[in-house]
């Protein structure tokens, strides 16, 4: 029996959860994407245009973060992506009989879901370890590879990235097919709307999706480039550090002056 089927209870209500799968899919999973890679551009700067960006986000406090990371982030995208996965496992694979281009897209759209959300739930794991707790943290997550970004560290991302290529073309990969899924999802999504109904609506709006899929294609690639070539935040070493004491903390004895002797610093 299929758990979108007429007979099972979720059958019973697929067009609410279909319209509900549609709306998480541009907000707020869709305005996190964009939001989650104009952040990661800042490494294009620098590090320490990066760090700065780690470092507004962390100020929140780590229970502000938690509560929002799972009530705007991690829920929607789990909903979104489960019911994705059986939409997936119950459609018909007939892009072979089928090659016009509406039905190339549509296999795309439902492909690239797949991959993205396997996509998202390592990359997680890679920077995060999926549970903030200091036994997951330093015991099983950092074991098999996970929680590789330290916030008060921002470069560690960097780090961890071009750790080998392999790692760079999965994230290359996995920004590519989510940006596409969301920006053939919002074209897809305006038909499920009504916003454009007729053919010639559709046909037009085909324009302004694609425009935006390779503006944020190209932020993405852009971010990861970053990563790759950023260079270690600078340290102060005994050649480079300025050791010459600052005006306030230099305090003149006034009586050795008057003594005609050297003041003591």
């Amino acid at each position: 029996m299929s758990i979108l089927g007429p007979a099972s209870p979720l059958g019973e209500h697929q067009f609410i959860l279909r319209r509900v799968h549609s709306v998480l899919g541009l907000f707020p999973v869709g305005a996190y994407l964009i939001f989650h890679l104009a952040t990661n551009a800042a490494i294009i700067d620098g590090v320490a245009a990066y760090q700065h960006r780690a470092d507004q986000i962390h100020q929140l406090g780590p229970t502000t973060i938690f509560v929002l990371e799972w009530l705007f982030i991690f829920l929607p995208i789990l909903f979104h992506g489960i019911l994705g996965m059986v939409i997936v496992a119950r459609g018909e694979r007939n892009v072979v009989r089928y090659t016009y281009g509406g039905n190339v897209r549509y296999t795309l759209q439902r492909w690239t879901g797949a991959i993205a959300f396997v996509f998202i739930l390592w990359h997680v794991f890679h920077m995060h370890g999926w549970i903030h707790a200091d036994w997951w943290i330093e015991g099983v997550a950092s074991r098999f590879g996970g929680k590789r970004f330290d916030p008060k560290n921002a470069y560690s991302a960097a780090v961890a990235i071009r750790a080998s290529w392999l790692v760079v073309a999965l994230y290359a990969v996995g920004v590519l097919v989510s940006v596409y899924h969301l920006a053939n999802g919002i074209w897809t999504m305006g038909i499920t709307w009504g916003v454009w109904t007729s053919p010639h609506a559709q046909r037009w709006a085909r324009f302004p999706c694609l425009a935006f899929g390779l503006l944020l294609g190209f932020l993405g690639l852009g971010s990861l480039y970053g990563m790759v070539v950023a260079e270690p935040p600078a340290a102060s070493t005994p050649e480079t550090a300025d050791f010459s004491p600052s005006s306030a903390e230099i305090v003149p004895d006034h009586r050795a002056v008057q003594a005609g002797l050297p003041p003591q610093s």
